[in-house]
């Protein structure tokens, strides 16, 4: 009889301590969510588009890629390596996605 109320008082405080660390957890987890800020997506865009022959479209494709990966490389083509997300998104035939 004493082993059995051992073992529960025990299980129950082991159950008490897992909530309490998965608490703390999701509070960093919210806190980091918290910090991450976007950027100017349109702004960024229009910095990268400026010289297309396509500008619509261009500035569509990018604002895209920008709000899925929060990075909008420099300059108007290329350094695809600034953001790794940016230059791995592809459509459905396998070209890049982001301009």
């Amino acid at each position: 009889m004493a082993l059995s109320k051992l073992l529960v008082a025990s299980l129950l405080a082991s159950l008490l301590l897992l909530h309490l660390v998965d608490a703390v957890d999701q509070q960093g987890y919210a806190q980091t969510l918290g910090s991450l800020k976007q950027i100017d997506c349109k702004g960024a865009c229009s910095a990268r588009c400026r010289l297309s022959s396509r500008p619509n479209l261009c500035k569509r494709a990018c604002g895209t890629c920008c709000k899925r990966c929060n990075c909008v490389p420099p300059g108007t083509s290329g350094n695809h390596d600034v953001c790794p997300c940016y230059a791995s998104l592809t459509t459905h035939g396998g070209k890049p996605k982001c301009p």
